[in-house]
């Protein structure tokens, strides 16, 4: 039988064999450890996603974009430090896709808010700054 450095091709062969054998199931467990963890993970398609504004501070006309992957009631507003509501933007039926909502800032005195997008499983909001001349 011929010897490579000592050990034999056979040995060899089943080397190699024990340790990819070791690797699948380390990769098996891994993935059953990963399932078992998320579970609880909600899923991405009952959640819309409200971007940032492009302008920060607003002057003038802002454009609120949020994208939804089904369609949702989805209610965007506008509301002060305090977190109270300031101006009700939209409160209508969503198709899903991206979505573009025009606000007119001069409507407000320049300050502080946040714009927030409320569906019945969600709440988002994101702060801006208003300076209007």
């Amino acid at each position: 039988m011929m010897i490579l450095m000592g050990f034999s091709i056979s040995k060899v062969v089943i080397g190699v064999l024990f340790v990819s054998l070791l690797l699948l199931l380390a990769y098996i467990l891994y993935k059953k450890v990963l399932a078992f963890v998320g579970k609880g993970v909600p899923v991405n398609t009952d959640y819309c996603v409200l971007y940032s504004l492009e302008q920060d501070p607003v002057a003038g006309e802002m454009e609120i974009y949020f994208t939804t992957k089904e369609p949702k009631i989805v209610t965007i507003e506008i509301l002060n430090e305090d977190m109270n509501l300031c101006e009700l933007v939209v409160e209508k039926d969503f198709k899903e896709g991206g979505h573009i909502i025009r606000f007119d800032s001069t409507k407000l005195p320049n300050g502080t808010y946040f714009y927030g997008l409320r569906t019945e499983n969600q709440k988002t909001v994101k702060k801006i700054s208003i300076k209007n001349l």
